[in-house]
């Protein structure tokens, strides 16, 4: 049994939820999300509160129930709150500034990087080393996070590069410190 998936999703006050088949809907303030359930897991909707339940004797279902119980949380909490991530630019010359929507990030390429938004994703910058990404979807806003860091990740000699706000770079002795 999942400890995890046993609890119940509370539904705050101004979210709807609904379900049709397999397929849950959460609409908030912020927005609205949908996904596809796993075949093996039932949800309900009782007292305020969205519950899971897993089909015991499916091997997949068991594994997957705890998940799908926390997906549905995320999908609350997105549409009531959002999810928000932070990045933090380091080095000489690097820096990020927004083109109307759009981000321009400079990390020492010979050209500057322009990053689109995803449709439910913004981007802001607080100073030209900080960029903050907001968004309802949590999945999304982790992987376009990720992929802005990939265009140049922190190196361990110097530091430089694009790290997440609280990351710690393990930094590497030079050449000349080993002698």
């Amino acid at each position: 049994m999942s400890r995890i998936g046993k609890k119940p999703v509370p539904i705050p006050k101004g979210v709807e939820v609904k379900i049709d088949g397999q397929k849950i809907s959460v609409k908030g303030p912020k927005g609205s999300l949908t996904k596809t359930v796993h075949p093996g897991i039932k949800v309900a909707v009782e007292n305020d509160a969205v519950q899971c339940t897993g089909d015991i004797a499916d091997r997949l279902s068991k594994s997957v129930w705890g998940l799908w119980r926390m997906l549905i949380a995320n999908m609350v909490e997105g549409v009531t709150t959002g999810y928000r991530e932070t990045l933090d630019i380091q080095g000489v010359g690097y820096k990020a500034e927004m083109k109307g929507k759009d981000l321009n990030i400079a990390v020492g390429y010979s050209h500057p990087v322009l990053i689109q938004p995803l449709s439910g994703i913004s981007f802001r910058t607080e100073t030209a080393t900080r960029i903050i990404v907001e968004g309802i979807d949590k999945q999304t806003v982790g992987q376009v996070t990720a992929d802005i860091r990939l265009i140049r990740g922190p190196e361990p000699y110097k530091g430089k590069g694009i790290r997440y706000l609280d990351e710690h770079v393990r930094r590497k002795v030079g050449k000349a410190a080993g002698k």
